[in-house]
């Protein structure tokens, strides 16, 4: 996801994606730590999309 794309999202819906990766990234770990995982690349683009979603809802809340 594209910063650009998040700034474009309001608040609560910028919240709800942050939320909605969290448990992403939550269930990709224990797949990875089962073997189940087929593409471990996800884990660090989801933390990233993470890090990005952090980053513009700070700069919305300083607005």
């Amino acid at each position: 996801m594209k910063a650009a794309d998040i700034r474009a999202l309001t608040v609560k819906e910028t919240e709800s994606k942050l939320k909605d990766f969290t448990v992403e990234l939550f269930n990709l770990r224990f797949q990875h730590a089962t073997g189940q995982l087929e593409n471990p690349m996800k884990i660090p683009q989801l933390k990233k999309d993470i890090a990005r979603i952090k980053t513009v809802l700070n700069e919305k809340i300083d607005e």
